[in-house]
Parts: structure tokens; C-alpha cells; sequence
């Protein structure tokens, strides 16, 4: 039999050569990736929203903002899985269409509370003001930190309306009016407030 090895491209060639290996690594996760996201930009399911699904109003937008400041996402996901332990739990599967004025999006995947994309309406206003400034008020075992500076400190009014002038750029379908009254809107509003309303708007236009 020939000793002589075969002078093509072969897998030896590959695993012997580390630098030719991460780049063609990074070739096929490239490719992989393009033939898995690329086509959802052309699917109207992915790319327009759910009937019912509007541009946040001022006070749910600012609200929005302090979920996100103040890092809720870290313990609470907002995408239910369309597995039944889930549905029974949490209600509704979440679907792409209710995600599209989403940015960016709060989906996530680490629950170390619920997940809170069906929460609008479960509790009342008051439930979700003494459950945010202490949990434990509610909820006796909850590990969830108390947010009392939510109730004292007011929304940002003044720094609103670049904020839907920044998302209308991307996407998002504010008009002018609502640009121009965004301020007055959350004008004296606490942070509290704001906060709630957002929750209290979280996933309702499924049913």
C-alpha cells in the first residue's frame, strides 16, 4: 500500500491547522446564522405587530425606562414558551407580533421571579405600589429588593419627547402630537407611577 497522503483539502488539513479552523468555524456559523435570521425579516408574522399593539403612551414608555434602569429584566423574562406548563402558569404563548415596537426587547430567559409578560391587569395599581417599594409587604418569602425612591422620585418629563423621536427613527409609528404632548403627559408623574402603568400594560392585547 502508497504511503503517500493525500495532497488535498482534507479534514487532516483542517484539525492540524488552528487558524484555518476558527476561520472556517466563523464561516459556517456566519452562514448559519444568515439562513436562520434573514428570512425573518420578509415574514409579516415577525415584522408586523399583533392587531391591538400600539406605540407605548408617555407614562408606560417612561415606565418602561425604569424597568430597564433599574435591571428587572435580570430576574424577570417577559416571553412565555408554548409548552403547556408554561400557558397553564403564565397565560397565552408570547408571539413575534407583540414585539415589534419592542426596543430592545425584554425577553430573557433567567426567572427568578415570574415571568411578566401577562401581568397587566392580574394585580390592581395599588397591589404592584406596595409590592415595588417593599415585596415582602405582599409576598412574605419574595427575595425581590424593596424600589422605595420609586414613590419620591419623578419621571424625566423634559427628556421624553427625544426619546419617541429616537424610537420613531427606528420604527416606531409616534406622530407629532404625540411628540409634542409626551412631556406634559408624565409632567408631576412619580416614577412609581410610571412603572406601573407599564406593568399594568404588559401583554394585554393577546387574549
Amino acid at each position: 500500500m502508497s504511503d503517500q497522503k493525500n495532497p488535498g483539502f482534507s479534514h487532516e488539513k483542517i484539525e492540524t491547522h488552528s487558524f484555518l479552523m476558527v476561520v472556517l468555524i466563523v464561516l459556517v456559523i456566519a452562514f448559519g446564522g444568515l439562513v436562520e435570521i434573514v428570512p425573518l425579516f420578509f415574514q409579516s408574522s415577525t415584522t408586523q405587530p399583533l392587531e391591538g399593539i400600539k406605540p407605548l403612551p408617555a407614562l408606560e414608555l417612561a415606565g418602561r425606562d425604569i424597568y430597564v434602569r433599574e435591571g428587572c429584566y435580570n430576574c424577570h423574562s417577559q416571553m412565555i414558551r408554548p409548552f403547556r406548563s408554561e400557558t397553564l402558569r403564565y397565560g397565552h404563548y408570547s408571539v413575534a407580533g407583540e414585539f415589534v415596537y419592542d426596543h430592545p426587547f425584554q425577553w430573557g430567559s433567567k426567572r427568578t421571579g415570574p415571568d411578566l409578560h401577562r401581568v397587566g391587569g392580574k394585580y390592581s395599581d395599588d397591589w404592584h405600589h406596595i409590592h415595588l417599594v417593599n415585596p415582602r409587604d405582599l409576598v412574605p418569602e419574595s427575595n425581590m429588593p424593596a424600589y422605595p425612591w420609586l414613590e419620591k422620585d419623578l419621571v424625566d418629563a423634559d427628556a421624553l419627547p427625544n426619546h419617541l423621536k429616537a424610537l420613531r427613527v427606528v420604527g416606531v409609528p409616534y406622530t407629532d402630537q404625540e411628540i409634542s404632548t409626551a412631556a406634559d403627559d408624565v409632567r408631576g408623574k412619580t416614577e412609581l407611577q410610571a412603572l406601573t402603568a407599564y406593568l399594568q400594560g404588559l401583554g394585554r392585547a393577546l387574549k
